[in-house]
C-alpha cells in the first residue's frame, strides 16, 4: 500500500466499519470519560469484548469515578470483573491505580503518556487509548490487530506494536490517529483475520501488499 492511498483506504473503512460491532472500548468512550477508557481498557486486556462489556458495566455501577474505586476492596472489585481474563491481578492493578491517582493526581486521569505509562498494568496501548478516546488527544493506540494489518498493508514493516506505532507516527496523517484502532480493530475480527482472512470481501483489496498472506478467501 502507498501512504498516498491513505485518504482513500480510510474512507472505506470507515463505510465498512458500519457493518461490524463497535468495540467495547469505543463504547465506553462515548461519554468521553477518561476514568471509565482507563478502566475497560485495563479489562479488556486478553478478555473478550462481551466479557468486557459486562463486566465494565458491573463495575461502573458500584463505581463511577475514581473515589468509588477507592473505596472498594480488591475482593469487591475482583467479585464485580470476574470473569475477565486475570481477574484478581487486573482487580488488584485498579485499587492501587484508583490510590495512585487520587494521591498524585488530585482524582484527575493523567492526559500525558509519560505519567499513565507509570500506573501500574498501564502499556503503551492502553495509555494511548486513555490519551485518544478519554481526551481526544491525537495518539495510536496499536493492539495485534492494527500491528498485522499495518503489516499486511505494507504500510509498516515492524516486528511488535510498539515498533509500529513509533513507524505510523511518522508516516499517517494526524487526523487519523484517534479513529486508526477503532477502524482496525472490528476490520480484523471480521475480515482481515489472522488466518485466511476474508480477502474476496475486501475493500481495500486493490490497496493491500497482501504481505505474508499465504492463503485466502
Amino acid at each position: 500500500m502507498k501512504i498516498k492511498d491513505i485518504d482513500r483506504v480510510i474512507e472505506l473503512l470507515r463505510y465498512i466499519y458500519k457493518q461490524f460491532k463497535e468495540p467495547i472500548v469505543t463504547v465506553v468512550a462515548k461519554d468521553n470519560d477518561p476514568y471509565k477508557v482507563l478502566v475497560s481498557t485495563v479489562l479488556s486486556l486478553r478478555t473478550k469484548d462481551d466479557v468486557t462489556h459486562k463486566a465494565s458495566l458491573r463495575i461502573f455501577e458500584k463505581a463511577p469515578d475514581i473515589y468509588a474505586l477507592s473505596s472498594l476492596t480488591e475482593e469487591e472489585i475482583a467479585r464485580s470483573i470476574y470473569p475477565v481474563g486475570f481477574y484478581k491481578t487486573k482487580a488488584k492493578n485498579l485499587k492501587k491505580i484508583s490510590k495512585i491517582i487520587i494521591k498524585q493526581y488530585n482524582g484527575e486521569v493523567p492526559n500525558s503518556l509519560d505519567e499513565l505509562l507509570k500506573l501500574p498494568n498501564v502499556g503503551r496501548k492502553t495509555a494511548n487509548l486513555v490519551l485518544a478516546k478519554g481526551y481526544n488527544i491525537p495518539a495510536i493506540c496499536v493492539d495485534i490487530h492494527v500491528h498485522r494489518i499495518s503489516n499486511r498493508l505494507g504500510l509498516v514493516k515492524t516486528k511488535n506494536p510498539e515498533e509500529t506505532e513509533f513507524a505510523l507516527r511518522e508516516i499517517l496523517p494526524k487526523k487519523y490517529w484517534v479513529d486508526f484502532n477503532d477502524l482496525l480493530v472490528p476490520f480484523g475480527q471480521n475480515l482481515c483475520k489472522p488466518v485466511s482472512p476474508f480477502c474476496s470481501k475486501c475493500p481495500i483489496y486493490e490497496y493491500c501488499d497482501r504481505i505474508n498472506v499465504e492463503k485466502s478467501r
